[in-house]
């Protein structure tokens, strides 16, 4: 500080081994936050030595990310999912996801550069590729990531303090990490996740080696904010890379402040203005790439009808009412559509419940159609045909005729499914043609000014602009729907009840269609307002968030993250023609990683005890700088691993590699200390160490490498692989010996090969559960009618029918050959799979006699 007279000695000479530079104040010793230009140089790949070394780790990288991309020749977990959002964005069509939209925009860049045009069904897991997609290219791409992520590691290592050897003994062993290598290999998003989280992380610990208030210090901060802004754009664990940078910083600045050579205002002035370029560029890109999302969904889809009807209207196809006579009144034939929730239109169909009062069904149902259709009328004359309009004010009293000749209806009978809330009461469709009702038909109006729109729709309804709750006039309670669904009986629809209380938004509705033929043809007429591209974010982000929330259902794959650092488990991507992709991690990497942060946690603590009773600790600069380095990878560690304790266990394990990445990084700086400070005069010894960790690591790579790769393996190989019980890779699926693989033909496509995949295939991201949504039966029936109706031009001839049952039977002739599963790893009975093919082949003979004919 300026007037500040300080006493300077230093502990150890700051000579191009010096790590940190600790010099003595009038109270206290401190650390300078500057790095010497020595150790700048040290840090930075500038040797004919390192250079050679840097050349032949990206050859081996390139071996290993890039071999065999083109196997699996079909679609592997998850792929689909991706895939299918890739073809979406290739035909404009609108689409719901979980999460943020930057790396499917990647992907579509890329597809769209190799000439996709979206012409690909995503169908399942297993489905085979054809030329019409360019997977080999997509996949490229994820390994490219891939391969710049091994660089980023080696980099960002030996900026951390490594040393160029040990900086390149542990990018080789995260080049041999299987999970890494698996999911840079596919269409995933793992791969681009990780490459923004390292760039991120390189590009802060470069900007830590020059002054503050260099440009060169901003420019890397600004490089890191971009990164994190490109990963939070990508997954929601991205965020947890910009806290980990402000965590950083706030870190960087309290030794900032204890270094007394520098101003208090000017470390406060840097801190700040850093502080705002992480948080400012990162929220930029994030509404960029929604940008971009959202110009590029331009179509209508299923999932478009789950957006609010003023998004919807955007969309090119839509079928939202415009042009609607605003002016609601007796007589009027309308829609009612629910606020609260994704469900939408108030629905009756010609099905009764099972139960209660076992009349016809009340639900929510999202599509447009005529069962949502409704007729106003007065409590006290039902049917009776007005000569003039009459409004719809406040307190009105009405019954709703369903063009099914019932009407709505309650009464003190147990919600279908909500029958455990006393607060909630059944709603039913009771009549038919003739009756006029009873009183447990009867509605009264209540507007929300609030809601509303200000002016004439606060003292009557008007379509669209007048927001109202329905109160049952004998009972009190209101028209209610919530995001509970109908059991199967119920087609899947969501629940509609009579509620005495519940949160205010769900009892309110408002009328979308509107006919009267009272009103004059030159009536005042009304649409939909067009949003904004901030009010689409926002629809957007509430859809995203309510998927999350879906996602808590149970799926087969999910595991709890306290699992995760035990890895007790892996996740089958690809199981076919008796062959596997396992995502499985590098067990003694893996391991090394989870048993590190058990010890230095007691390390730590251990010190701190020291400490406090008076003992020296961290007494040389090697120490110090090692400790500060590993505890800014730890952290990063316990922020991208912590939030998922409090997310449930529905979780997949591969959510857990950015927090591994910084367990990766933490093992380096341990590996590094063990040459430099542990044996530091027998440096022999760590090499040693360092060398053999690295080959155990590359032996289990090679041992489990078909699991990798997709490739042959025998049984007993792969039962003598699993190194935990608790790994439930499908030995059984192998064969005996290599020679049998030389016989097997691998199959065409038929529907024998899409049988022999994974024929319960589940997305592990689709989560909005109402796209799930069942149809009305009578819909349900036409749409059937209509797919038996269509032909396949390319379904195999009843001659390659019967070739295929032929072979089918062969092969289930020849012993211990094949053997089928389901995608969770159940055998399934052959007799059933039979079956289930012979199903099949009978939908494609009829195809083909309707084609003949």
């Amino acid at each position: 500080m300026s007037g500040r007279k300080v006493k300077s000695s230093v502990v150890q000479d700051t000579t191009a081994t010096s790590e940190v530079e600790i010099k003595e104040g009038p109270v206290r010793p401190y650390i300078i936050v500057d790095k010497s230009v020595d150790v700048v140089t040290k840090r930075t790949p500038h040797t004919l030595n390192e250079k050679l070394l840097l050349a032949i780790l990206i050859v081996i990288a390139v071996f290993v990310r890039f071999h065999k991309l083109g196997w699996p020749n079909s679609v592997v977990y998850d792929e689909n999912h991706y895939g299918n959002l890739i073809t979406k964005y290739a035909n404009n069509e609108f689409f719901l996801d979980a999460e943020p939209p930057m790396v499917r925009l990647l992907y579509n860049i890329v597809a769209k550069a190799s000439g996709y045009e979206g012409n690909f069904k995503f169908t399942q897991v297993g489905a085979l590729y054809t030329s019409k997609i360019p997977y080999i290219v997509l996949r490229s791409f994820a390994a490219t990531l891939g391969l710049f992520t091994i660089i980023l590691t080696y980099s960002t290592l030996r900026l951390s303090g490594a040393n160029i050897y040990v900086a390149f003994a542990t990018s080789l062993a995260f080049i041999f990490e299987n999970a890494f290598a698996t999911t840079s290999r596919l269409i995933l998003p793992d791969s681009p996740i990780i490459f923004f989280i390292a760039l991120a992380v390189y590009a802060f610990k470069k900007s830590e080696l020059y002054t503050d208030e260099s440009c060169a210090s901003y420019k890397y901060i600004i490089i890191s904010a971009i990164a994190a802004g490109c990963a939070s754009s990508s997954k929601w664990v991205g965020l947890c890379t910009i806290v980990w940078l402000g965590l950083l910083c706030i870190w960087r600045f309290t030794f900032m402040m204890g270094d007394l050579s520098k101003p208090v205002c000017m470390s406060v002035k840097h801190t700040v203005m850093k502080g705002g370029i992480l948080i400012i560029i990162p929220v930029v890109i994030y509404l960029l790439s929604f940008a971009a999302h959202i110009s590029l969904m331009t179509k209508v889809s299923d999932d478009s009808e789950f957006i609010i009807p003023e998004y919807q209207s955007s969309l090119i196809g839509n079928n939202v009412p415009k042009d609607i006579k605003v002016e609601v009144g007796v007589g009027s034939s309308i829609s009612l559509r629910h606020t609260g929730t994704t469900g939408g239109y108030l629905h009756s169909h010609q099905l009764n419940y099972p139960k209660g009062s076992e009349q016809q069904q009340i639900t929510l149902y999202p599509f447009v159609d005529e069962l949502n259709d409704w007729t106003i009328e007065l409590y006290d004359k039902p049917g009776e045909i007005l000569v003039d309009f009459q409004n719809l004010t406040d307190r009105t009293k009405i019954r709703l005729l369903h063009n099914s000749h019932c009407r709505l209806h309650s009464h003190d009978h147990k919600a279908p499914v909500s029958e455990n809330a006393d607060w909630q009461k059944e709603v039913s469709c009771y009549g038919y043609d003739g009756f006029e009702g009873d009183p447990n038909d009867d509605w009264i109006i209540e507007i929300d000014k609030d809601a509303s729109t200000p002016g004439a729709a606060q003292e009557r309804v008007r379509a669209i602009e007048t927001k109202f709750r329905l109160r049952h006039a004998m009972t009190g309670c209101m028209l209610f729907s919530h995001s509970t669904k109908l059991p199967e009986w119920g087609v899947d629809q969501q629940e509609v009840t009579c509620a005495s209380s519940g949160i205010d938004e769900l009892t309110l509705w408002y009328v979308e269609r509107n006919e009267n033929f009272l009103l004059a043809e030159d009536a005042e007429l009304i649409s939909y307002p067009k949003l904004s591209f901030f009010q689409k974010f926002v629809e957007l982000h509430k859809k995203m968030f309510y998927m999350m929330k879906k996602l808590d259902s149970p799926h087969p794959a999910s595991t709890s993250a306290f699992s995760w650092p035990t890895m007790s488990g892996g996740v089958d991507y690809w199981s076919n023609n008796h062959r596997n992709v396992y995502f499985l991690g590098n067990a003694t990497l893996w391991w090394s990683v989870s048993a590190f942060l058990v010890v230095y946690a007691i390390f730590a603590i251990v010190q701190l005890l020291r400490w406090q009773v008076g003992k020296p600790i961290l007494q040389t600069p090697e120490v110090v700088s090692y400790h500060m380095e590993t505890l800014e990878f730890l952290l990063g560690y316990a922020v991208h691993f912590v939030p998922f304790i409090f997310f449930g266990n529905n979780l997949f394990i591969s959510a857990y590699l950015p927090a591994y990445y910084f367990g990766i990084l933490s093992i380096g700086l341990t590996l590094n200390s063990l040459v430099t400070i542990v044996f530091k005069t027998r440096s022999h010894i760590g090499y040693v160490i360092v060398a053999l960790f690295v080959t155990s690591i590359i032996y289990f790579f090679n041992d489990h490498k078909p699991l990798v790769y997709g490739t042959e393996w025998t049984r007993d190989l792969c039962n003598k692989s699993v190194w935990s019980s608790s790994w439930d890779y499908p030995c059984k699926n192998y064969f005996g010996n290599y020679q049998e693989y030389k016989a097997f033909e691998l199959p065409e496509p038929s529907p024998f090969t899409q049988l022999e995949t994974h024929i319960f295939t589940q997305p592990r991201n689709t989560a909005l559960d109402p796209i799930e949504s069942a149809q009305p039966v009578a819909e349900q029936q036409q749409q059937q009618q209509q797919q038996e109706e269509q032909i396949d031009p390319n379904a195999p001839s009843q001659e390659r029918v019967a070739e295929q049952e032929a072979k089918f039977d062969d092969i289930m002739n020849q012993p211990g050959q094949k053997v089928f599963k389901d995608e969770f790893g159940n055998v399934l009975d052959p007799e059933e799979v039979k079956k289930i093919l012979a199903e099949s082949n009978a939908v494609i003979k009829e195809k083909h006699i309707v084609n003949s004919n």
